[in-house]
């Protein structure tokens, strides 16, 4: 085997080691766009029946609170608004969440003015149901944003961050929480002895 050769061969495997790290770089970072794909799907799920649960719990509050019909319309406004949102506008879609999560605090806070209302087994489960998807929400949030900031990580890495660039992967925004909610979530129960 010649120099010639050598050369030939050693360029040859350094052409095919550089091919097949770009395409595990590459084939990496499709996997954990698709993530954060499904990931939203997740939450978008848990949206939609967060939705759909409103206009029942609209219902059952205006039987026994008539005259509050400004916190019902504001809660109406604030589902109207959350659901179009355009695709794909997190910020966006986290404001208006953010928004209905409150207007629906006030509209829990006004049925405690009314002892019927919160004997009432239909409202009682369908706040029940609110709760259990509140959860679900914060659970399907935090799996999207593991996954947002694993694909970031691999956007700003080198050397995926060259191949990132070529194929125009842009780094995402994360599903954020309510700054009050934050600060709820953050508090320590205080122990006293």
């Amino acid at each position: 085997m010649g120099p010639t050769q050598i050369i030939f061969t050693a360029l040859g495997v350094l052409i095919f080691v550089v091919v097949f790290v770009y395409i595990v770089v590459f084939n990496g970072l499709i996997s954990a766009k698709q993530k954060v794909k499904e990931a939203w799907s997740g939450i978008d799920v848990q949206l939609k029946k967060r939705y759909d649960l409103v206009p029942n719990l609209v219902q059952t509050v205006k039987g026994y609170a008539e005259h509050e019909s400004s916190t019902l319309e504001k809660v109406i406004a604030a589902r109207s608004a959350a659901i179009n949102v355009p695709e794909g506008q997190v910020a966006e879609q986290a404001g208006a969440e953010n928004m209905l999560t409150g207007t629906l605090k006030s509209l829990f806070a006004v049925s405690e003015s009314y002892p019927n209302l919160k004997a009432d087994q239909n409202f009682l489960g369908l706040q029940q149901q609110l709760s259990d998807l509140e959860t679900q929400i914060s659970s399907a949030r935090r799996i999207y944003n593991a996954n947002v900031n694993e694909l970031n990580v691999k956007i700003e890495s080198f050397p995926s961050n060259i191949v990132a660039g070529i194929h125009n992967f842009s780094v995402l925004e994360f599903f954020e929480m309510d700054e009050l909610e934050k600060k709820e979530a953050e508090k320590a129960p205080k122990v006293e002895f």
